[in-house]
């Protein structure tokens, strides 16, 4: 049973929260479960900008990516991030794999705009997953390794794309047809009134989820927006969690 979990960036930088994630993978591995991991890096792509003089500007929730900026969020990505996950989870006796999206062609992109206030925005640099190499991962998985999925991406001309570690979570849901996707979050899941932390919902429908959409904060409109389309692309369940133990928000069709 393959899982698929989105680990951002904001947990990286919080080492109890790092410490508890590669405890979940652990725990789903003996269970049974073929984890995969899809990496962002939000707070360290910024510090990285900001570490080269870019300022760092978002539109509908998306960085705006710039040519001089895409190399960086590239580099910080593979050899910041992902390297560190990989090293951590493997000091801890999970066997896993880096795999960072713009070799060899595992993820392939396509420009993307972005709606905003109802209109469309170009952001740069940014892509949409169009397509994944399922084969490459599952090759791994099928070896007992847990893969380590960074999220650049180029376009078949070789361009290189940002792409938004929501969306291509998602994506990498679908095309290894997953069970279940995981979107690990900063919070225990969706609120029906954020920030009233007694409106946690535990269950819904893709239906209540597509209209809960315009109340939510600008930030969890992209992982909200994977969460529609993995389960459009057929994936049975979603959870929106704070933590791999929790049970958090669970999404169905």
């Amino acid at each position: 049973m393959t899982v698929v979990i989105k680990f951002g960036g904001n947990a990286m930088v919080d080492g109890e929260a790092m410490t508890a994630f590669i405890a979940g993978v652990k725990q789903l591995a003996k269970s049974g479960a073929q984890p995969v991991v899809v990496h962002g890096g939000g707070p360290q792509i910024s510090a990285g900008l900001k570490a080269a003089g870019i300022t760092s500007e978002f539109k509908g929730g998306y960085r705006v990516t710039t040519a001089e900026s895409v190399q960086v969020v590239r580099d910080v990505l593979v050899n910041e991030v992902n390297k560190e996950l990989v090293q951590l989870m493997n000091a801890s006796e999970v066997s896993a794999v880096s795999m960072p999206g713009d070799i060899d062609g595992l993820l392939t992109a396509e420009h993307r705009t972005v709606l905003v206030d109802g209109v469309q925005q170009d952001i740069g640099l940014v892509g949409e997953v169009v397509s994944v190499d399922a084969s490459a991962i599952g090759a791994r998985v099928a070896s007992g390794e847990v893969p380590v999925i960074s999220t650049a991406a180029r376009a078949l001309d070789g361009q290189l794309f940002n792409v938004n570690a929501d969306t291509a979570t998602s994506a990498v849901a679908i095309a290894l047809d997953a069970k279940e996707m995981i979107m690990l979050t900063d919070v225990p899941g969706v609120y029906a009134n954020w920030p009233d932390r007694d409106s946690l919902i535990t269950k819904m429908t893709a239906a209540e989820l597509t209209a809960l959409l315009p109340k939510l904060e600008s930030g969890m409109v992209p992982k909200m927006e994977a969460c529609l389309r993995a389960i459009e692309g057929g994936i049975p369940t979603v959870r929106v969690v704070g933590n791999l133990s929790d049970q958090g928000t669970q999404v169905t069709k």
